[in-house]
């Protein structure tokens, strides 16, 4: 069994930044792919980043690119996503996903098998 829990979502207005921690207890931390995907009201939730199980790979949604950043320490079974100027389309809950395997980056709901409880971000205007 894998456990994940999100923290450092909250509230900042456009432009400001948060970095998202996706904290993951269990199973060989190392061994799993790790996603970022966003649930908006009334939307349906959509991948934001993905990184691979070494850290090496990283994938990005076109909405945010060159703006998030996926990254993950090992040795502290802890995965980040840094998000930088950030606008009030980014308001959504955000969570973390695990999907066990070494390869390549998954960007569907469905391939992930475990997941965190999610963490509120709100960008105000």
């Amino acid at each position: 069994q894998v456990q994940l829990v999100e923290s450092g979502g909250g509230l900042v207005q456009a432009g400001g930044s948060l970095r998202l921690s996706c904290a993951v207890s269990g199973r060989t931390f190392s061994m799993y792919r790790v996603g970022w995907f966003r649930q908006a009201p009334g939307k349906e939730r959509e991948f934001v980043a993905g990184i691979s199980w070494s850290g090496g790979s990283t994938y990005y949604a076109d909405s945010v690119k060159g703006r998030f950043t996926i990254s993950r320490d090992n040795a502290k079974n802890t995965v980040y996503l840094q998000m930088n100027n950030l606008k009030p389309e980014d308001t959504a809950v955000y969570y973390c996903a695990a999907a066990p395997g070494v390869g390549v980056i998954l960007r569907r709901v469905e391939s992930y098998d475990y997941w965190g409880q999610g963490t509120q971000v709100t960008v105000s205007s």
